[in-house]
């Protein structure tokens, strides 16, 4: 997961925040965190909203999906929503 968001958003600053690594333009972009079942991907609540109908084989909440460890990461996705968060913060 890390590398598909370097690779999408080279540009971006790393570091650790909430103990998550987080990825940072002029403000946060992503973070994620893996947990007992499911790797915790936290794209900000409008990226959720701009792609549920993606998401609909995952849980949400408002600010978090949840990957579960049991299925293939969708890594495509991911990158979609770093290329989402990144037009967003640019604007």
């Amino acid at each position: 997961v890390r590398k598909v968001i370097h690779k999408t958003a080279p540009h971006a600053t790393e570091s650790i925040s909430w103990d998550m690594p987080t990825f940072k333009t002029t403000k946060t972009l992503v973070q994620f965190a893996g947990f007992k079942n499911h790797l915790g991907f936290f794209p900000q609540p409008e990226a959720i909203e701009a792609f549920e109908s993606k998401l609909s084989d995952y849980k949400t909440s408002k600010g978090t999906i949840q990957f579960p460890y049991n299925k293939p990461v969708p890594l495509d996705l991911i990158s979609e929503i770093v290329r989402f968060r990144l037009d967003m913060l640019e604007k």
